[in-house]
């Protein structure tokens, strides 16, 4: 929501501080660090939740397709190998 706000609606700093103080339990110097990070890093925070869905389901996928053969550990592995993709351009289209 606070991204949005920021982004898409046009709130202040100020106004996505006071809805972050009304909608959580951090503390204003947590708060006030969160906010200054997604003013400078528009969308990053629903590309990270959307690299944790995909990350979600090729977990399903693998389990499904390797059955009992399936590990976590090695899963893992796999997924630390691939390249990282910057939270700015995870969006755009190839």
């Amino acid at each position: 929501m606070v991204d949005t706000g920021l982004h898409a609606k046009g709130w202040t700093r100020q106004q996505t501080i006071d809805y972050c103080r009304e909608n959580s339990a951090k503390t204003d110097l947590e708060i006030e660090n969160e906010v200054d990070r997604y003013i400078v890093q528009p969308g990053s925070v629903p590309c990270y939740k959307i690299g944790e869905l995909k990350i979600k389901e090729l977990r399903r996928y693998a389990e499904k397709e390797l059955g009992s053969k399936f590990d976590i550990r090695a899963f893992h592995d796999q997924i630390s190998r691939q390249r990282p993709v910057a939270p700015s351009t995870c969006w755009r289209r190839k």
